[in-house]
């Protein structure tokens, strides 16, 4: 009996040491790095088919390769922006979640209160931070494709001449 209390113990224990503030950075810090070389590999060869395009390709073809080249730079560095975002906002969401969940027990609310306050102060959040993400990888994306877009024209001017 005391054997499987410990045994359980140490499964309840285990993803709060995974999950320490240490830990939790360095993952977050070793995932946005994996996701941020990644993406820069991809800009490259989109960068390369680019490239490729404009040396072969009459003027009517350069200009849809221009948008299509910029546009994809813009989602990749988007997406890159968001989840950057999620990675700075998930730990200091987690840290205000808990205070408020802590500060509804201390003042004397009784546990399911607390439980249901906390499944809607969950969805609020989520729902919130999500907004913000999205709104704000968007806008990262359209001025990154719009950018990308005339640096394009630029470089593809440069080596049609």
């Amino acid at each position: 009996m005391v054997l499987q209390n410990t045994n359980t113990m140490s499964q309840q224990q285990f993803p709060v040491q995974m999950f320490s503030k240490k830990r939790a950075y360095i993952l977050i810090v070793l995932l946005v790095c994996a996701i941020f070389l990644s993406s820069w590999s991809l800009i490259h060869t989109v960068l390369l088919w680019y490239a490729s395009t404009v040396t072969t390709s009459s003027s009517h073809a350069f200009w849809l390769s221009a948008i299509y080249a910029s546009m994809a730079v813009g989602v990749i560095l988007g997406v890159l922006s968001m989840v950057v975002a999620l990675a700075v906002a998930v730990p200091a969401i987690v840290v205000i979640w808990s205070a408020v969940l802590v500060l509804l027990s201390f003042f004397g609310k009784p546990r399911v209160s607390v439980v249901a306050e906390g499944m809607k102060l969950t969805a609020e959040m989520g729902q919130t931070v999500g907004m913000v993400v999205i709104k704000e990888g968007n806008l990262v994306a359209a001025v990154c494709a719009v950018l990308g877009y005339f640096l394009f024209v630029i470089y593809g001017k440069e080596h049609c001449l």
